[in-house]
């Protein structure tokens, strides 16, 4: 009996973890990518932006330092170094990857792939189409950087973050539209490159996903770095003229920078992918999925084409349960544990669980907190700022947020503890080392709690 073939669309991280899994798991496995291995995630999003961060993390650690007298002289940040650095890592992992597929036995295909009858793949590149059959799709196309009538990269000075992950010299100033991740963690890359940074958001406050208390601290934070922030006021438009980037907004004021970022979300690669041959409407939207992540018998959309979250960590459990689901080794819906989810910078926002709007929607949930200023390891960095909260929920763990200098460093730890539903006496089932910066996480478990 030949094996099952199973078609996947789109190799980024959801796609690559399908392929593999789906080897694994005694599927023939053909891989069909339009532009390069690795998606957005590693190609233009999370590895680049963090090649950026880590190549210059020491910066903002050693202005503190210098702040307090600690350390004197100066470092100057070199983009043209960054940039190489962060190419031939891409290059190379990317390579890697690729090399992994075909040794593995994955049949990898370049070009664009459309569904052209059910049961059926075209895959045309160079002028030529070729047709291959599958008994399983899985629909891992991703997402593009969204736009709005007048708020678009114009692609000359007002850039997307594709755009401005290519720049070789640092922008005196620059306009950041949109204040959540990518805002945020593109406006942190370059204002350590000295670029002054404006920083607008619709929304009444920055990371408008996280709590309100957390958004305001890191608008203090930044202010005091020298940012111009605006929040609640709306764009009318924004484009290049006369060499600058022009921002005007709903009222009528203008600002003005030497280049400007659009960062105002995601929007789904989900048109043209011949679905309608399978009964499907076009829409231009999210891809609705039922309970088991399918848009039809035998085709699952994952990760961020069908909504549900935009991280590449999502798309990979997705992926996993896909391919299991459609080998038959499990049956149940899928039911995703809780999300983890970092921004990063000097100043990071670390979460797992539900959102404190979302929270506030249900009954009796109480909430401990710990500030960083009382952590050792925080005093040691001169980076006291921010504070770890944990949410409960009859008398368990169902949330925990935080914001400060290294938070993301404790994702995990945050993870097993809200998906294990901690209570008060697991707290100490575990040794908490000293001096590290998990004990303000083990500080706002134990702290006092109080009704939100």
């Amino acid at each position: 009996m030949s094996a099952q073939k199973l078609c996947i669309l789109g190799a980024g991280p959801g796609g690559l973890r399908a392929a593999f899994e789906g080897l694994n798991l005694g599927f023939e496995v053909a891989l069909v990518e339009r532009d390069l291995v690795g998606g957005t995630c590693l190609n233009r999003g999370c590895i680049p932006t963090k090649q950026y961060l880590g190549g210059t993390a020491s910066l903002p650690l050693l202005h503190a330092s210098k702040a307090h007298k600690l350390v004197e002289g100066s470092i100057t940040p070199n983009l043209r170094g960054l940039k190489a650095k962060k190419d031939r890592f891409i290059k190379a992992s990317r390579q890697t990857v690729e090399k992994q597929l075909v040794a593995a036995g994955v049949r990898l295909l370049f070009g664009e792939g459309r569904v052209s009858a059910p049961g059926q793949l075209e895959v045309a590149a160079n002028g030529l189409a070729q047709t291959y059959p599958w008994d399983t799709l899985i629909i891992a196309t991703g997402s593009h950087p969204a736009s709005f009538p007048g708020v678009a990269a114009d692609h000359d000075c007002v850039l997307d973050s594709t755009d401005l992950l290519e720049l070789e010299e640092a922008p005196d100033d620059l306009i950041v539209v949109g204040a959540g991740a990518i805002g945020l963690e593109m406006a942190d890359f370059f204002s350590r490159l000295n670029t002054k940074i404006t920083l607008v958001e619709a929304c009444a406050q920055l990371a408008p996903t996280e709590d309100a208390e957390l958004g305001e601290a890191l608008r203090k934070i930044y202010a005091r770095e020298g940012w111009e922030i605006h929040t609640g006021r709306n764009v009318a438009s924004i484009a290049t003229q006369n060499g600058k980037a022009v921002l005007r907004f709903a009222d009528g004021r203008e600002l003005s920078a030497a280049k400007a970022l659009v960062a105002v979300g995601r929007r789904p690669n989900s048109t043209g992918l011949g679905l309608e041959t399978l009964g499907l409407k076009p829409d231009p939207g999210w891809l609705h999925v039922d309970e088991c992540l399918r848009v039809a018998p035998k085709v699952y959309a994952i990760g961020d084409v069908n909504g549900q979250s935009l991280l590449a960590h999502a798309a990979d459990h997705q992926a996993r349960y896909a391919v299991a689901h459609a080998a038959g080794k499990i049956f149940d819906p899928y039911t995703p544990p809780p999300m983890p989810a970092c921004i990063y910078g000097h100043m990071e926002v670390m979460r797992v669980g539900p959102s404190v709007a979302e929270l506030r929607g249900r009954q009796g949930i109480e909430c401990s907190r710990s500030n960083m200023i009382a952590n050792p390891i925080a005093q040691g960095y001169c980076a006291t700022q921010g504070f770890i909260k944990v949410f409960w929920e009859g008398g368990r763990v169902c949330g925990i947020s935080a914001l400060g200098h290294g938070v993301s460093h404790l994702v995990g730890i945050a993870g097993i503890i809200v998906t294990q539903g901690w209570h008060a006496e697991d707290i100490h089932r575990i040794i908490w080392a000293h001096p590290t910066l998990d004990e303000a996480l083990e500080a706002a478990l134990n702290a006092p709690r109080e009704a939100l």
